[in-house]
């Protein structure tokens, strides 16, 4: 990646982290779910609202690195409106991307969430990016049973 796409990337990942989208609770019946990261502190809440298989709406709380609260604000950003299935497709591309695997970049607009592909030059903080996904995929699993 050149430097200035890093530089364009570190400001998208700032700009989630002190502007976070969708923070918050919401109150009433919702699909929650609380991951952590014991390695880093990190920890994250993440609520759904579902309806006829599909995410209406999403938020989180929680709290930790930058790179981990972005990823959440990016995530819920992205997932709304989209059926439990397609969620859980998005979340392994990005899984994918985070390994630095090829990844299928046709599918979804990945928009802002593709400035996090340059976590995965640093494994110790593939865990901080991962958390909220982690924990949405845990959450669609859990309504699917």
């Amino acid at each position: 990646m050149s430097s200035n796409l890093d530089t364009l990337y570190r400001q998208v990942i700032m700009d989630h982290y002190k502007n976070p989208r969708n923070r918050g609770e919401f109150d009433g019946d919702t699909v929650t779910v609380n991951m952590n990261n014991p390695t880093c502190g990190d920890r994250i809440q993440i609520q759904m609202k579902v309806e006829d298989d599909k995410v209406t709406d999403a938020k989180f709380v929680g709290e930790g690195c930058s790179i981990s609260l972005a990823s959440a604000s990016m995530m819920t950003q992205a997932i709304k409106g989209l059926k439990l299935d397609e969620a859980v497709a998005m979340s392994n591309i990005f899984s994918d991307m985070m390994l630095g695997k090829d990844y299928d970049d046709e599918r979804f607009d990945l928009g802002d969430i593709e400035a996090l592909q340059g976590v995965a030059k640093f494994p110790a903080r593939i865990k901080c990016a991962t958390l909220a996904w982690k924990a949405m995929e845990k959450g669609i699993n859990d309504q699917k049973e």
